[in-house]
């Protein structure tokens, strides 16, 4: 645990890991040095549309909703939400949040869960290379600039959400992530830089809309029968407090990444890919919506994590 409280970002791929490659090198190279698991996701509603989809997952990550009720995937979800959910600064002790994203269905959900909302094309030209001063806005508005460390930021958490549309840019915008992930990486490795130890630095790639399982990308083991998943103990992340979750997929899960230095831990996975996390990270599996619960404790918003 750091001596005082982090700053988080977190980079969402959202749809993007079908396109991650060997020439990605820098989400590679931030697996190498990161721990690295997997978040599990509620398997999807019928007829789910794509901004339903993607309010959907990203309230998964926020923990703002029933994911044993599928609220998230219902039309009207982000009304039920409101209701339901106090902001997230009242959540979690103050804590200040944006979220930058291109999808406009997206930031109307952010902002009712009290999060500031920026248009993604503020901060990085979509689709075009990452220039040096993309990763510098972002810093900046968790208070670091040219590797020193503000008494106070605009923001203890931000979210950049790229992808999650059908205009089939994938492959432009995963160069986005890599490229984003390098300028990031870089300034954190910068001589005397005071980032790296007060950046919770996440990366999440996720799989977008699922229509079929695959056992290829299933985080269940290979020789879990019917018969073997009776007679063992249910997974954690099958779990929710003693009750069993009702609705949990186990396949394409959200790959993770995250990296802090001398805070987080590191496993043996070489590259940001479903194999090198199953074989080699260190986190395994957990549920989506314990995701946010992790960053707060890391940022000192949250009394204890899992809470």
């Amino acid at each position: 645990m750091a001596d005082k409280p982090s700053r988080g970002l977190v980079l969402y791929g959202d749809g993007l890991a079908p396109f991650l490659a060997d020439k990605h090198t820098h989400l590679h190279s931030f697996a190498s040095r990161a721990f690295c698991g997997f978040l599990s996701l509620p398997n999807s509603p019928p007829s789910e549309n794509e901004d339903a989809r993607v309010i959907r997952e990203f309230a998964q990550l926020v923990d703002a909703c029933d994911s044993n009720q599928n609220a998230c995937g219902e039309e009207g979800a982000s009304e039920k939400v409101d209701q339901r959910m106090p902001v997230i600064s009242e959540r979690f002790m103050g804590m200040k949040c944006a979220i930058i994203t291109n999808n406009s269905a997206l930031r109307t959900f952010g902002v009712k869960l009290g999060l500031k909302a920026f248009e993604l094309s503020e901060f990085i030209d979509v689709g075009h290379p990452i220039s040096d001063t993309a990763a510098g806005k972002l810093l900046n508005l968790l208070g670091f600039e040219e590797g020193k460390v503000s008494v106070t930021s605009s923001f203890d958490l931000v979210f950049v959400h790229i992808g999650g549309d059908n205009n089939n840019t994938g492959e432009k915008y995963t160069e986005n992530v890599n490229g984003l992930v390098g300028s990031l990486v870089k300034n954190i490795d910068e001589p005397d830089s005071e980032i790296g130890l007060r950046l919770h630095l996440s990366i999440l790639m996720s799989y977008g809309t699922v229509v079929d399982a695959d056992d290829s990308f299933s985080v269940l083991k290979s020789n879990d029968s019917d018969l073997s998943r009776l007679l063992q103990p249910s997974q954690s992340y099958t779990m929710r407090g003693r009750n069993l979750r009702s609705n949990v997929r186990h396949h394409y899960p959200i790959l993770i990444g995250q990296w802090q230095n001398a805070v987080t831990r590191k496993d043996g996975a070489k590259g940001f890919c479903f194999k090198q996390f199953k074989d080699n990270g260190g986190m395994l599996t957990i549920p989506a919506d314990r995701f946010i619960h992790e960053v707060a404790f890391k940022l000192w918003k949250t009394p204890k994590y899992g809470a």
